[in-house]
């Protein structure tokens, strides 16, 4: 099941991976899974925090290396911050394609799961 795949790849392989970049994909698919498990987990209110805070650290690792992958430094995700007009704005930036060459931040991403 390659769902169960991306998120491991977030959390396992990458907890504190600031560096590199993420596909689209990749990002969505660990956003998919995480949102999954939350809400089966939800119903539990001290598994609920748990989880929150351990998956905390992952999920911006994620978003810095998704926002990599588009040129932009992974500060744009304090554009949260910002009520309403910063979600959008982050989310816009969340779903637009990545460079299709290198850049500062690493080389093109392969979604390995896909091969």
């Amino acid at each position: 099941m390659p769902l169960v795949n991306y998120f491991k790849r977030a959390v396992k392989d990458n907890y504190m991976n600031f560096n590199g970049r993420d596909s689209k994909r990749q990002y969505w698919m660990f956003f998919a899974a995480n949102f999954i498990l939350s809400l089966l987990v939800g119903w539990i209110p001290v598994v609920s925090w748990i989880y929150c805070i351990a998956i905390m650290i992952p999920g911006i690792a994620a978003g810095v290396r998704r926002l990599h992958d588009m040129g932009k430094s992974g500060w744009y995700l304090l554009l949260d911050l910002i009520p309403i007009v910063g979600f959008i704005i982050v989310i816009v930036f969340l779903c637009q394609d990545g460079q299709p060459e290198a850049n500062m931040y690493g080389e093109v991403p392969v979604d390995e799961y896909l091969q």
